[in-house]
């Protein structure tokens, strides 16, 4: 008789004050080792925690004894807030909340597309905090750091820089809703405050990137450049020759899986 999967416990945390709170919205699977690793899935822009990928991650914490961290930024999912109001600050200061109230003692980050861009941020902020919660590994698939510098502004075109100065937004199509993408001046210009291929990173653990080379929203060449940044820490890139942005095909998931599992092993 096959064992029924346990459900995680859905949580819900405030994050702000006043006009600024939103709700966040946490589903958490506690582990069954004490102090063991917590698995934290980091989505993407305008993913939520209910995708392929993310799922998949629970999944895998549950066969394993882990813990699973998955929840909606803002404006994402069963969270609250405008999607419009959505920044790369705003986003991790909801990453450092969920983490603060459920206490990881440790983390291994599984960032996909801007939760990569979230991910390298959290560790720059984990590094100044010196707290209870210690990243021992990432797993970046698609990552996008810096996406909104890097690969939005350099090909603006006339009409929607007009439209970021006259409305303060604009829009374009998505490949994967019916609902356009909605890029903010507010999330461009904080963007630019958040950047992180600057100079040296050091995360301080070993990261795994998983990137298609068919993918037509963040070039594989972005990868590339992002594994130049990070020469003090030990990183795997597996390029995927027929892989595209999501990596949500039977076959990504299970090179995500070994890719977790390997880092698992690896202490």
């Amino acid at each position: 008789m096959t064992e029924t999967a346990s459900a995680p416990t859905d949580i819900r945390i405030t994050v702000g004050e006043g006009p600024d709170a939103r709700e966040i919205a946490i589903l958490y699977r506690a582990g069954r080792r004490k102090n063991g690793t917590a698995l934290v899935w980091l989505g993407g822009y305008r993913s939520d925690m209910m995708g392929t990928k993310a799922v998949a991650l629970d999944a895998l914490a549950e066969e394993n004894g882990l813990s699973a961290i998955r929840f909606d930024y803002s404006g994402h999912g069963a969270s609250g807030g405008a999607f419009a109001d959505g920044t790369i600050s705003r986003w991790l200061e909801e990453t450092m909340a969920v983490l603060r109230h459920l206490k990881p003692t440790r983390v291994i980050l599984i960032g996909s597309s801007m939760g990569g861009w979230i991910a390298l941020r959290l560790a720059q902020e984990l590094a100044k905090r010196k707290g209870t919660t210690k990243l021992v590994a990432m797993v970046l698939v698609a990552p996008a750091p810096d996406f909104t510098f890097e690969l939005i502004e350099p090909n603006l075109s006339e009409a929607e820089l007009t439209s970021l100065a006259e409305r303060g937004y604009f829009e374009e199509p998505s490949e994967y809703s019916a609902e356009p993408n909605i890029y903010t001046r507010g999330l461009i210009e904080d963007g630019r405050r958040n950047r992180v291929m600057t100079g040296i990173l050091e995360t301080g653990c070993p990261i795994h990137i998983l990137q298609g080379m068919a993918d037509p929203d963040v070039p594989y060449s972005h990868a590339l450049k992002l594994v130049e940044f990070l020469p003090a820490d030990d990183v795997v890139l597996t390029l995927i020759r027929d892989g595209d942005h999501r990596l949500s095909r039977p076959q990504d998931l299970a090179k995500l899986r070994a890719a977790i599992e390997a880092l698992l092993l690896n202490g």
